[in-house]
This record gives C-alpha cells, sequence and structure tokens, in this order.
C-alpha cells in the first residue's frame, strides 16, 4: 500500500494505480474512494471490503476535517492513530491511502463553502449548525482530488450520505454513491470511533440506542399505536437509560428525510442522543 501526504503526490500516485490496469486488461483500473476521518474500526473495513468488489484499486483518504466541528465540539479531542489505522487499511486490502493536512486542503485565502439545502437542514444539521456545510466542502474536494468512478460511506451517519447523494446529483458528478449498511457490536451498538469516549458503565448503557430503535420498529410494524407514542416510549426507554440529552427520534421518509407519522413508503427510524460528552447516532431501515 502507497502512502501519500502531499496533495503534488497525489496525481502521480493515482496514475500509476489506474496505469496497472492497462497490461492487465486493455484498459485503465476504475479506482473507489472510501473517505475516513481515521480511528478506523470494522465498519471502516467493511467499507474497504466492499471497495474491492466494486471497483479495481481502492484508495482510502484519512483526515479530521476541521470544518464540520463546531466551537466546543471534540476536534482536538478526536482520536488520532495514523500507523494503526494505516496497518488496518493495508491489511484490508487498500491500494493506497491519502493523508493530507488541513492547510493543504484549506490553504490560506480558501473562501468557498459548500452548502446543500434542504436535506441537510433538519435532524443532525439542527444539533449540529455548520456541519453538513464542512461535510459537503470536504467530500466534494476529496472527489474532485482522486475522481473515482464510486464513492463509499457508512449507513450510520445516514443523514449525511443523503447529503453526499444530493451533492453528486445536483453537481452531476461522475461518480456512485454507495451506502454500506452499518457493522454492530455483538450486543447491537452500531460501531463508532466517538465509541472509545464511553465509560465502561456508558458502554454498557449505549445499547439502550439500538434497543430503543428495534423496539420502535416492532411496534410501528403493528400499527397498534400511533407513531408519536412509539417514538414518545423510544424517548422514555433512552431517559431511563440515563441519556442525558435526546436531540431527536424520529420515522422520516428514507430518500428525503423529511418526517412521517404513516408507514407506507420505504423509511428509517433514526435517533442521535448523548451519554455524558458523547453523541451517539443510530437508525434503522423499515
Amino acid at each position: 500500500m502507497q502512502t501519500i501526504r502531499e496533495l503534488e503526490a497525489l496525481g502521480p500516485a493515482l496514475a500509476e494505480l489506474r496505469g496497472r490496469g492497462i497490461a492487465l486488461r486493455g484498459q485503465g483500473a476504475t479506482v473507489a474512494l472510501v473517505p475516513t476521518m481515521g480511528a478506523l474500526h470494522a465498519g471502516h473495513m467493511a467499507l474497504i471490503e466492499e471497495a474491492g468488489r466494486r471497483a479495481d484499486r481502492v484508495v482510502a483518504t484519512i483526515f479530521v476535517n476541521p470544518l464540520q466541528f463546531a466551537a466546543g465540539e471534540d476536534l482536538d479531542r478526536y482520536p488520532r492513530r495514523e500507523a494503526e489505522d494505516a496497518a488496518m487499511l493495508a491489511a484490508g486490502g487498500c491500494d493506497l491511502v491519502w493523508m493530507p493536512t488541513a492547510t493543504q486542503l484549506y490553504p490560506r485565502g480558501f473562501a468557498t463553502n459548500v452548502s446543500v439545502a434542504g436535506i441537510s437542514e433538519r435532524w443532525d444539521g439542527a444539533a449540529r449548525p455548520g456541519h453538513f456545510d464542512g461535510v459537503a466542502t470536504v467530500v466534494l474536494k476529496l472527489l474532485i482530488a482522486t475522481m473515482p468512478e464510486v464513492a463509499l460511506f457508512g449507513e450510520k451517519d445516514f443523514q449525511q450520505l443523503a447529503v453526499i447523494r444530493q451533492l453528486v446529483r445536483d453537481l452531476g458528478l461522475p461518480v456512485a454513491v454507495v451506502g454500506v449498511p452499518i457493522v454492530r457490536d455483538a450486543d447491537g451498538l452500531a460501531l463508532s470511533s466517538r465509541n472509545a469516549y464511553l465509560s465502561a458503565d456508558e458502554r454498557r448503557r449505549a445499547v439502550a440506542l439500538p434497543q430503543a430503535l428495534e423496539e420502535a420498529r416492532a411496534a410501528i410494524r403493528t400499527g397498534h399505536e400511533p407513531v408519536a407514542t412509539i417514538l414518545a416510549a423510544a424517548r422514555a426507554r433512552l431517559v431511563a437509560a440515563g441519556f442525558e440529552r435526546i436531540d431527536y427520534v424520529a420515522l422520516v421518509d428514507a430518500a428525503t428525510l423529511e418526517p412521517i407519522d404513516t408507514l407506507d413508503r420505504e423509511a428509517r427510524l433514526a435517533a442521535a442522543a448523548s451519554l455524558g460528552k458523547t453523541r451517539l447516532i443510530d437508525n434503522i431501515a423499515l
């Protein structure tokens, strides 16, 4: 696996990756991009595995993007472990990892902001103002720099996935955006780099989040109670488990992320809530 840090070196490295396909098949190799912020876990490796199935070469990026952190959030303490991450990527079959710096991506005088209206404004967009502008800006820069045929993102950040799909559609970018299902621990908690923040007691209580969503899904499918009543019960379940702040528990249209109160289309149950200083998000399909 090749590791690139300087933006200037990325172009030749990508050209080399694509060029290897010429001798093998008479045409250039296809490239899949997996953007990450590092602190990798099995969920990220599922992205790398799926990328390998969808393209000839896999490129991963590791960049803790300052634009998507608001003042007072965990930018400074976000886990960083480049050596361990690089070893995991190499073992997982990644061909190239790009680790740019903030100065490279946002040089002096950088003045552009990418905003995806509508779909970014509810839920995490309301709880974390400016977050999705930062996501859209960095993802667009990464896509332009690497020009992949396919880019893969985890479904745990379902609103992020929806924002990126809208971005790609609106700008007519020639890349397929693929969502990869959530990877969970044995007890059901969705894997997340931020799970490392949880104390042992908080980790034990955190499983109430996926459990509340599963209970709500089962109740919605029966159709015996109004959706609003079921969602209120899910919130109460989280409060009883010790979650201090609940940003939302919602049933949403899977395409638009608008709230719905009848299960008459593809939907997602989504929630965001905090244990101590750790904010957790999760969602499940209906």
